[in-house]
């Protein structure tokens, strides 16, 4: 095998997973002279999706990177919030900024994010589209990595990026069941045309445990639909048919728009299921290999911060291997300068504690007394956990 180092001062790292945090990661890497490859399980860049926030320490690390101007072009910029009750009824409709906090917080498309971040690294990065790591072998100076497609190569060092189910993670330490953490809440997301003439606005329904939301980030035809539900244990069957029926189920009795949005389901061919869970693990690295964003952290959806977390942990990964000759010292200092980050983003969220998704009739009465004083008051500023974290 031929190492792909060209020198002692090009280190040649491999980054599994061509999301946020994998392309973000090697933007910084490739700007220290690093030579970086990105492989990809899947055939191209991942367009459309549901919209994610950037917010606080993620914002800063965008303008460093020069690319929140054409995200603040991209910035979906809701009108309201409505949310509703069993019946349909208005319960409180409110700015945005009334929930989110923070002037600067900013608002995409995953799509928008994720090609503002392919356009900065594409003349750099090597891509290996429609593949993935097979094997990694680790010797003293290196990894050796067998591709799924066969091929062999060498490399300094290995990232792991591919999400909150990462292999990466999984060839190295072991089952996914020994570092996710069940949230208490199931989802499913797809979308669905717009019968609702809705316009840059999300409308969420709750009963307790169980809600359902429509979101028109444009004034398009099509809606993202979500709809979410609290479930004590994770269900074991995985199969999409299966799931489609859990979630028929649950919103069997539901009232407003749930039935057309079940029906819709039914039908989709864009429907991703998922329980809302947490990656915790007490280290992210191993011998010359590391993981970053979801694959080492996943705070959840249901904490807003999954983007975010992603973008600030690739920049302190990335500063800690430039200033670490080291990979061991390197990956040391990533622990140590974001761990307590990743704590208070995690700990936004906890079993069955969902601000926006009550579980009980108290817990839901409460959120919306809260909601009809949010709509009458100025937004408050920021969560302090959204920039907490104090960049180099």
């Amino acid at each position: 095998m031929t190492p792909v180092s060209l020198s002692k001062n090009k280190r040649a790292v491999l980054i599994s997973g061509a999301g946020i945090a994998g392309p973000a990661l090697a933007y910084w890497l490739c700007r220290a002279g690093f030579a970086v490859t990105i492989v990809e399980k899947a055939g191209a860049l991942r367009a459309g999706g549901y919209p994610i926030d950037i917010r606080g320490t993620a914002v800063e690390v965008v303008r460093r990177m020069g690319i929140l101007p054409r995200l603040r072009e991209a910035h979906i910029a809701s009108r309201r919030f409505t949310f509703l009750d069993a019946d349909g009824g208005t319960v409180a409709s409110i700015e945005p900024r009334a929930i989110t906090g923070g002037a600067e917080d900013l608002e995409v498309r995953r799509g928008d994010l994720s090609a503002s971040l392919y356009a900065l690294i594409r003349d750099d990065v090597e891509f290996l589209f429609d593949d993935a790591i097979d094997t990694l072998d680790h010797f003293e100076q290196g990894i050796d990595v067998t591709f799924r497609s066969g091929r062999h190569r060498t490399f300094d060092l290995v990232v792991g990026a591919d999400g909150m189910h990462s292999q990466t993670r999984e060839s190295l330490f072991g089952p996914e069941s020994q570092f996710h953490r069940y949230l208490g809440y199931c989802f499913a997301i797809f979308t669905m045309p717009n019968t609702l003439g809705l316009s840059h606005e999300l409308v969420l329904w709750n009963t307790p445990g169980k809600a359902a939301a429509l979101y028109a980030v444009g004034n398009g035809d099509e809606l993202h639909a979500f709809l979410n539900f609290h479930q004590p244990q994770p269900p074991f069957d995985r199969s999409p048919e299966t799931q489609r029926d859990l979630v028929a189920t649950v919103f069997a009795d539901a009232g407003w728009e749930v039935p057309s949005m079940v029906e819709a389901m039914r039908d989709a061919d864009d429907v991703f299921f998922d329980t809302a869970g947490q990656i915790r693990m007490s280290h992210w690295s191993r011998g010359r290999v590391a993981l970053v964003g979801d694959a080492a952290y996943a705070p959840s959806f249901l904490t807003g911060q999954g983007s975010s977390l992603a973008l600030a942990g690739s920049y302190v990964l990335a500063n800690a291997l430039v200033t670490n000759p080291d990979h061991s010292a390197a990956f040391t200092a990533y622990d140590r300068d974001l761990r307590e980050f990743v704590g208070m983003n995690q700990a936004l969220v906890d079993n069955g504690a969902a601000r926006l998704f009550p579980t009980t009739a108290q817990a839901l009465a409460q959120r919306n007394a809260m909601l009809r004083g949010l709509a009458a008051m100025p937004a408050e500023p920021a969560n302090p956990a959204h920039s907490a974290l104090v960049l180099p």
